[in-house]
């Protein structure tokens, strides 16, 4: 088949890609990259280029599959073999209930910052309610509006901090040059696989079908989408790493880890240039936080809904395995009520390490079975990778295995 776009409007046929990547970049990701920024300037630069490198390979080869046979990712998957099924299972079940606590106490905390009135845990709960009631109905039109929004008011206000810090445009072109500066290999990893999420990767097969996006004709409309997203995230996270370099990196000030990072981030603006800048800062880490969250909601959803018709060996493209079935919304429910519980009572110590290990295997996990699915008769010959994509495809492997090993050995230290 010829990789013939459809008559689909060239500016209409940005969608999926946008949302994975919105989807991608949390909280967590802006406060890896403004570390890095206030560590080491401008230097890591380069690091971010090579993270949205990576994750258009990853995408556009979960794409191409979903595209080229009509199965999604995880019918891909499990055509390796039980073992498979066996990692993801338990993965996505523990995923979901640490990452529902996480999303919740992100865009509660923003909120916070904000609007005091009412604390992190009930503007935590607001916000996954709200969250389910947006997904709920599986509607991807309506799904994919929303997040535009969130993407364009997160970006906007990045690039806006980032301009009033006037950056040296001189310093900042320097950084892409590849240099790696004394103990700086775990934040290069950290900002490269930052850029634009794990498991949410994974999702953008099943958004295409949700888009209407199911066959070889789409190939070229899905390429363009996927690099137009990572150019947009690479853009929005570059603003972040100059905004760490600018006020952080030069006045020498440290600021603390996880979601507090970024209110210590908003305190650092307000008190540079006035509390308009701080709050416009908080407005846009909350867009990041609460876009992840509804991503997940839907997107992870869709996985869980396609897993578990797997599981009842229910025939392909079967409704129970989309946005309309019971698994679907019984996913979204698991996201949004009983993680509520953490945000109370903390975070159970054993959960959290299962969590950090089968989460930190995921992107080695999904790198090498695309290796391998898209290698072999799985997918037809013309869309298989080249050479090139396998090179790409390798080195991906091999960073986010050295990243996992990190994470693994920092989840086991921090709870023992």
């Amino acid at each position: 088949m010829s990789e013939k776009s459809t008559d689909t409007p060239k500016w209409s046929i940005v969608g999926p890609g946008l949302v994975v990547a919105a989807t991608g970049v949390g909280a967590a990701d802006l406060i890896a990259t403004t570390v890095a920024g206030s560590l080491y300037g401008y230097a890591l630069l380069w690091s971010v280029i090579i993270g949205c490198i990576m994750k258009v390979v990853l995408v556009e080869g979960a794409g191409r599959y979903t595209l080229a046979t009509g199965n999604t990712i995880f019918e891909g998957w499990a055509s390796l073999g039980k073992w498979t099924t066996v990692y993801f299972g338990p993965y996505i079940v523990i995923w979901g209930f640490v990452y529902g606590a996480a999303a919740m106490a992100g865009t509660g905390l923003a909120l916070y910052s904000l609007f005091p009135q009412l604390s992190v845990a009930v503007w935590g709960i607001i916000s996954g309610i709200l969250g389910l009631i947006m997904v709920w109905s599986g509607r991807y039109d309506r799904f994919e509006k929303i997040l535009t929004f969130f993407v364009l008011l997160m970006f906007v206000t990045m690039v806006i901090a980032a301009a009033f810090t006037l950056p040296n445009l001189g310093e900042v072109l320097s950084g892409l040059v590849p240099i790696i500066p004394e103990g700086s290999m775990i934040n290069i990893l950290s900002v490269a696989g930052g850029v634009g999420g794990t498991i949410t990767l994974a999702a953008y097969g099943y958004w295409l079908r949700e888009k209407g996006w199911e066959t070889p004709k789409f190939m070229r409309v899905m390429r363009i989408d996927n690099q137009v997203a990572y150019l947009v995230t690479g853009i929005f996270v570059v603003a972040t790493l100059i905004v760490g370099a600018e006020l952080l990196y030069s006045a020498n000030i440290a600021i603390g880890g996880g979601d507090q990072g970024m209110v210590d981030l908003a305190n650092v603006l307000a008190s540079r240039y006035g509390d308009f800048m701080g709050k416009l800062f908080l407005f846009g880490f909350w867009a990041a936080a609460f876009s992840s969250l509804i991503g997940v909601w839907n997107g992870v959803s869709l996985m869980f809904a396609d897993f578990a018709g797997q599981m009842r060996k229910l025939p392909h493209g079967h409704i129970e395995r989309g946005s309309k079935g019971k698994a679907y919304k019984a996913y979204i429910l698991w996201l949004t009520f009983p993680p509520m519980v953490m945000l109370f009572l903390g975070q159970p110590v054993y959960l959290i390490l299962a969590y950090g290990v089968l989460g930190a295997l995921f992107m080695p996990f999904m790198s090498v079975t695309l290796l391998w699915i898209l290698n072999t008769d799985r997918v037809p010959r013309e869309w298989r990778n080249g050479p090139i994509t396998n090179i790409l495809l390798l080195l991906c492997t091999l960073a986010f295995a050295a990243l996992a090993i990190n994470q693994v050995w920092s989840a086991i230290a921090r709870v023992f």
